[in-house]
Parts: C-alpha cells; structure tokens; sequence
C-alpha cells in the first residue's frame, strides 16, 4: 500500500500500469481516426491528421498493431483479476442498483467489478478479431495469400469489430466519468480510502492488509 501525500488515499495503479493504459488510448484513438477515414468517403478529410489518403492507408494497420501489443501487455497485468467469482453472479443480477448509485448492499468486488470483467474478455475477443481479420486486409503484406471472398468477409468482420470496440471504449470512458473518482485513479494512481471501500471492498481489504499489492 502506498498512502503519498495523504493518509487516507491508497494506490490503485503503478506508473508501469498507467502508461501502459494511456499509450492502448492514444493508440486506440488514432487507429479509430484512421480506420474511420479509409472506411467512407464522407470522413476521407480525417485523413488529413495523418498526411493524407496514402500515408493513412500505411500508419493505420501499425497504430492498431501497437495498440494490440499494448493491450496484451496490460492484460498480462490484471488478467487474473479479470476471472469471474461467485460474487460477481450476485452482482450481474443486481446491475440495475448500480446503475441507480446504489450499489451498497451488493457483494464486496475484487479489483475489478463483474462488470469491468465482462468488458476486459470483450475487448479480448473484438481485438482478436480486429487483428485477425486485419492481417487479412493488410495489402502490403497478406492480402495476396487469400482469394477475393476471404478479403471481403474479412473487411466486413473487421469494419464491424471495430465499431464494437469504439462502442465498448464509449462505456468504458462513461464509466469512468459516471463513478467519480474512477478517472483520478487512472492519471494519478490513487483513490480514496471510502472510494476503494464503497466500490471495490474486498480489493481494499486485501491490500490494506498486505495480502497484495497495487498493480
């Protein structure tokens, strides 16, 4: 545990972590920048942010690269906290009480709520499919090792992953702004005592008693 400056704070996130997490934004960013310049004509002028229609088609397939590298780096990290308990049964049921902000009688949550666990396995699975599916569409490099049917499924398989990852992140980041304090832990590392208390109690036990460490 590491309380800083104040006593009444605890770490949630490493720098490691933090960095980490911020580099799979930015890069999730400009891969959907990218990706939605080259997917209609009517938004072809974002391209402009990276040089143009050619420098675009080039940067996008290595932006969605570091950021699935990234990814895989940060789910080295908590994957293990993403698995499902029995608690988080309990939890699924009673989803509506934590969308009301009343989420005081539900079980206590690890690190992670059953909620943040489905997200973490969706993105596994849309990423996944997104780099699978753009290997495939990869004209400099793959396209030619598959007949025309395989790169138009694969176009539309990626074109629709993509939108669910870019409608996954949307929650992801609503979220984060939905349950104050949630944003502070990912820029500075640390939460309250009664935020860690109120939304992750069995994580807060743990770690205030030195059974574990903030990752």
């Amino acid at each position: 545990m590491s309380a800083g400056k104040h006593p009444h704070t605890i770490e949630r996130y490493r720098v490691s972590t933090r960095i980490n997490h911020w580099i799979v934004a930015i890069s999730f960013v400009l891969a959907v920048l990218s990706g939605m310049s080259l997917f209609h004509p009517a938004l072809f002028p974002l391209s402009a942010i990276f040089g143009g229609g050619p420098w675009t088609r080039i940067l996008h397939p290595f932006i969605g690269l570091l950021m699935v590298v990234a990814f895989v780096l940060l789910a080295l990290r908590m994957w293990r906290d993403n698995l499902f308990v029995a608690n988080d049964r309990v939890w699924m049921r009673n989803v509506r009480k934590v969308l009301d902000n009343d989420d005081e009688d539900l079980p206590p949550a690890g690190r992670f709520n059953a909620g943040q666990k489905v997200l973490f396995w969706a993105l596994i699975v849309f990423l996944l499919a997104l780099l699978l599916s753009g290997l495939v569409i990869w004209r400099a490099y793959f396209s030619a090792f598959f007949p025309i049917g395989v790169l138009r499924l694969s176009s539309v398989v990626h074109a629709l992953f993509g939108l669910l990852l870019a409608c996954a992140i949307i929650v992801h980041v609503y979220a984060a702004f939905w349950v104050k304090g949630s944003l502070g832990a990912m820029t500075e590392g640390k939460v309250t005592y009664g935020w860690a208390y109120r939304h992750h109690r069995q994580w807060f036990r743990d770690v205030i008693s030195g059974r574990r460490a903030p990752d």
